[in-house]
């Protein structure tokens, strides 16, 4: 205990150092000794800087693997799900629409996967909203494969189509589809306003205004390639027009020229009186119906999928009477086998 106290006495007794001896004890830095000292200072520092870089080299080796992993996992659950699953996920569907995936490859020319689940998903919608289909039990599993199926050709078959329409310089303008969108809405099958419009798509289809038109200018572009497909249509056509503008009977004409089995022998007559939101009719049909007075004849209507010669027989209040000469074209599809045959289909998903 006396040594300790000792100690402690010592301690506190101890005299300061001088100015010399602390001079002394302190190192000397001129500007010979700077960089010396400098690199001191420097490599003491080290020990702590080395770690922190070492570990933040790790961190961004570990957040790049994780990322790789990632983009891997979520390839292969697209990949999974698309080509063998054959999923149509509303998840899916947008992962389609960002990534230039194939379904199938038309010649040359590969088919976006998001063009069959765009197809795909508007048959689901609508029997699933407007017929009550339910897709979980036997029947309408059945149903779906189908459409699967159906949609799956229709796809293939626009690829074909946009291929031979270019190669003809068809095309469709976006004037044209406004124009046809404004054809339809002046009868008011699409609805009174913008709204109802907009309503009766995404209820009907799940489509929104953009989608729609989509659709519409593909069904244009086929229907702008027929004649060019085959030009005999047209040209009967013409020389049905061409006896009318003689002074050949109407009846005759229909009876010699229509396609339309159920009324050429009746004159061309319809067996019902039309009004201009008549479904069973093509709008532009109806619309240069409506332009005739009565006893008057059309021109050749490019009725879509059809030509059409037609006369007002008689007002009768809102609606007319009237008769119709009808040139049809085949279904397009018909005119793509040999097309097909020199360009053949690979199809990337095999539905059942």
């Amino acid at each position: 205990m006396k040594k300790y106290y000792k100690k402690v006495k010592d301690k506190y007794n101890k005299k300061p150092k001088t100015e010399e001896e602390y001079n002394s004890q302190t190192p000397n830095i001129t500007n010979k000794t700077v960089s010396e000292h400098r690199e001191e200072v420097l490599s003491s520092a080290r020990k702590y800087i080395y770690p922190l870089q070492h570990s933040k080299h790790k961190i961004v080796l570990i957040t790049t693997s994780l990322f790789i992993l990632s983009i891997l996992v979520f390839f292969s659950y697209t990949m999974i799900s698309l080509y063998k699953l054959k999923s149509y996920s509303s998840f899916l569907y947008g992962v389609s629409k960002v990534l230039p995936l194939p379904v199938a490859k038309a010649g040359s020319d590969f088919v976006a996967y998001e063009n069959y689940l765009f197809e795909l998903k508007h048959y689901i919608h609508y029997y699933e909203n407007q017929q009550k289909l339910d897709f979980k039990v036997e029947s309408g599993q059945q149903q779906l494969a189908e459409f699967k199926k159906r949609a799956l050709d229709k796809v293939v078959n626009d690829a074909y189509i946009k291929r031979l329409a270019k190669e003809n310089n068809v095309t469709v303008s976006n004037q044209e589809v406004e124009a046809e969108i404004e054809v339809v809405r002046d009868q008011n099958r699409l609805g009174g306003s913008d709204k109802v419009f907009e309503d009766v798509l995404k209820e009907y289809w799940g489509w929104s205004v953009d989608d729609f038109k989509r659709s519409l200018r593909q069904q244009l572009l086929a229907q702008k390639l027929l004649p060019v497909l085959d030009p005999s249509v047209q040209e009967q056509a013409d020389k049905a027009k061409q006896e009318l503008d003689n002074g050949a009977k109407f009846a005759d004409v229909a009876k010699k020229y229509s396609n339309d089995a159920s009324t050429k022998n009746n004159g061309g007559e319809y067996g019902y009186a039309i009004d201009k939101s008549n479904r069973d009719i093509s709008a532009k049909t109806t619309s240069a119906l409506f332009e005739l007075k009565k006893g008057e004849v059309s021109d050749v209507i490019n009725a879509g999928y059809s030509l059409e010669i037609v006369k007002n027989i008689q007002p009768e209040g809102d609606k007319i009477k009237a008769a119709h000469i009808a040139f049809n074209y085949k279904d397009i599809n018909s005119y793509l086998n040999d097309y097909k045959d020199k360009n053949k289909t690979t199809l990337y998903i095999h539905l059942q």
